[in-house]
């Protein structure tokens, strides 16, 4: 296997903390300095098909954005779809696996200047089936970069859990980013997170502010959790809901809620609701409405319908009553997907500010 190329591992105390985010915007920093770098999720837990073949989503993001010259089946080697770990318990195919990784790895990081291993999920993910994040970076021979949310006590506390099992299985810890720290904490969390992360020998390589945006879900991604067909308008699938407010108040009183971004949810019936919502899309030049969901299975008058489709509102019909919409929203996941370049960017200009990028590489043994 491949020792020579220089690589990190990307590790998180828990999901959905930030490896992605990580990830993205280390691969745009780190091209200043090397040209050619290579990316692997040697296991990953979402995927999707292509081409026939399964490949975890955040490969296939990283493939999209930066296109390295990795095949696509190497950045994604290990995928674990519902059945694969009742199939590892009753057949123990680790020897298989390890090599399949090792395989991956040596074409991901083969003519690269750097490679990123991103895992998954907290250090012990995948202990199941012998290949835990701590594991597979021991396999690999890299050192961690550790990714931990925002907070003082929690983040310790997890970060000390996830370096023991990183130590026992001989490798080293190199450094933390913290994500998603509120902006008027920052210092002070700073502060008290280097201090509390140092008695652990953990250097903070980085804090990273809460980004609202990106917690923002499309118009499309909602589209698809609450079961829904656009009516109109399906080009500004991209528009993000910043808020939702669901049409529970006279037409009147509907515009007070309404701020920049608001997805409005209602019930196709309440053809009132629906005619302020049209004024809105229509007169307002501030774009207070992201969208439009009308819920219930219900449509409103044909004249409406037509009304709608000559604002730049899109529309949204879904058989689901508004109050369950409303959870679905407010429980999504908000994976980054490649078509959200104004959120890549956020996500490039965010690590790029607040990641120190020489003192991480020094830490690997790179001047």
């Amino acid at each position: 296997m491949n020792t020579v190329t220089p690589r990190i591992f990307i590790a998180a105390t828990e999901q959905d903390t930030g490896k992605t985010t990580t990830s993205l915007g280390l691969y745009a920093a780190l091209r200043q300095k090397f040209p050619r770098i290579g990316y692997i999720k040697p296991v990953g837990q979402r995927f999707t098909e292509v081409d026939g073949r399964r490949i975890d989503e955040d490969s296939l993001l990283m493939k999209t954005v930066y296109e390295p010259l990795v095949p696509i089946e190497d950045m994604s080697p290990i995928t674990v779809e519902p059945d694969f770990t009742r199939r590892y318990i009753n057949e123990a195919n680790h020897d298989t696996l390890v090599r399949r990784i090792q395989h991956s790895f040596d074409r991901a990081s083969w003519e690269k200047d750097f490679a990123i291993i991103e895992g998954s999920g907290h250090a012990g993910v995948g202990s199941v089936f012998d290949l835990s994040n701590a594991t597979v970076a021991r396999i690999l021979g890299s050192k961690v970069l550790l990714v931990v949310p925002g907070g003082i006590g929690l983040p310790i506390d997890e970060g000390a859990l996830n370096k023991a099992l990183f130590d026992r299985e001989g490798v080293e810890v190199v450094g933390v980013v913290m994500n998603k720290v509120q902006s008027e904490k920052m210092e002070q969390t700073a502060d008290f997170a280097r201090r509390g992360f140092e008695r652990l020998g953990l250097e903070l390589l980085g804090v990273m502010p809460v980004q609202k945006k990106l917690t923002e879900p499309s118009l499309q991604q909602i589209s698809e959790k609450i079961h829904g067909a656009f009516f109109c308008n399906a080009q500004f699938s991209r528009n993000y809901a910043a808020d939702v407010v669901i049409g529970a108040v006279s037409s009147g009183n509907i515009r007070r809620k309404l701020s920049i971004g608001t997805l409005l949810v209602v019930p196709g019936d309440r053809e009132d609701i629906v005619l302020a919502a049209i004024s809105e899309a229509s007169q307002s030049s501030e774009r207070r409405l992201s969208g439009l969901i009308l819920s219930d299975g219900l449509k409103p008058h044909r004249t409406l319908l037509e009304m709608l489709e000559k604002t730049n509102l899109p529309v949204v019909f879904s058989p689901e009553d508004s109050y369950l919409i409303a959870h679905r929203i407010l429980s999504l996941t908000i994976k980054i997907q490649p078509s959200d370049t104004d959120k890549i960017e956020n996500i490039q200009d965010l690590v790029a500010a607040h990641v120190n990028i020489s003192r991480l590489l020094g830490k690997i043994g790179i001047n």
